[in-house]
């Protein structure tokens, strides 16, 4: 069971010392999440039961890619990972510069989580088409491969064409959400999934039901394929590992969404030192004895 650090909604100038810690204790991966803008969105939320988002005008979304290279800068094995990058909200070839980009300053430690998107609002601040935005994810994905493997393709009317740099090695394609749909593109183009909220058993196992079916459908059950799912349970390292025996290879925690009162009075609520210090617990109590 690998243990992603979920460090979506902290200031961005936290970022850097996080991965440092992260790295430090034994995490896998760091994740951070990707939206363009703040505003009255009128797209209901579809993670929240009122329909609107967890978050609001302060709170930091900085831009996944220039992130994950100052991360990069300051680590050696830490992996990173948005979850999840929009990426039909963006042209392909900007998708395609900025992953490669990452993926070769960070020497191969990037893991591309991508999903569709939710906010028709961002997708008509960019001029792209948010009802097709999922068969446009799965035109993109084997095309971004190719570019990536440093192929060159021909699309539509344009002239043969590659980019550089590309990374040494594969970047693995993890697909987010949990509809039919994205269980299907998770099982036909990833090499894996990764869930984008926190899953209660019952909540996940319909879902792991779902993308065996899927992979079974695209003959690729038995094959690897990681299942990163945010769980709903207490830190603990038994527990873990009973998700591991239903298929979970990994999950997202955030220690200190947990952090005792006394943590709290000693660092003061969402500041980096007490982020740190419930992570190294976290070390300590959990990561230490999977």
């Amino acid at each position: 069971m690998k243990m992603w650090l979920g460090a979506s909604f902290s200031d961005t100038d936290q970022f850097v010392e996080l991965a440092r810690a992260a790295e430090r204790c034994g995490f896998d991966t760091l994740t951070l999440s990707d939206h363009l803008f703040y505003a009255d969105f009128e797209t209901p939320y579809p993670y929240s039961k009122s329909g609107r988002p967890r978050w609001n005008a302060r709170t930091h979304w900085p831009d996944v890619w220039v992130t994950i290279g100052a991360m990069a800068a300051v680590t050696t094995s830490l992996r990173f990972a948005p979850n999840v990058y929009i990426a039909p909200v963006r042209d392909l070839f900007t998708v395609a510069k900025q992953v490669s980009t990452a993926a070769v300053l960070s020497r191969g430690r990037v893991t591309f989580g991508v999903g569709v998107g939710w906010c028709k609002e961002e997708f008509v601040a960019t001029g792209q088409d948010f009802h097709t935005r999922g068969r446009r994810l799965d035109e993109m994905l084997p095309v971004l491969r190719s570019l990536w493997a440093g192929e060159t393709v021909t699309l539509d009317s344009l002239p043969a064409l590659s980019i550089c740099p590309v990374p040494a090695g594969r970047i693995p394609v993890h697909v987010g959400g949990d509809s039919e749909a994205a269980l299907r593109r998770a099982a036909r183009l990833g090499d894996g999934w990764i869930g984008n909220r926190i899953y209660t058993e019952e909540q996940l196992d319909p879902v792991l039901d779902t993308l065996r079916r899927q992979l079974d459908a695209n003959g690729r059950s038995g094959q690897p394929f990681d299942v990163i799912a945010p769980l709903a349970v207490l830190p603990d390292a038994g527990t873990y590992r009973r998700f591991a025996a239903k298929g979970v290879t990994g999950t997202l925690a955030a220690p200190w969404w947990l952090a005792t009162p006394e943590e709290k009075a000693r660092y003061g609520e969402d500041t980096l030192e007490l982020k740190i210090a419930t992570m190294e617990r976290f070390a300590e109590e959990v990561i230490a004895k999977l």
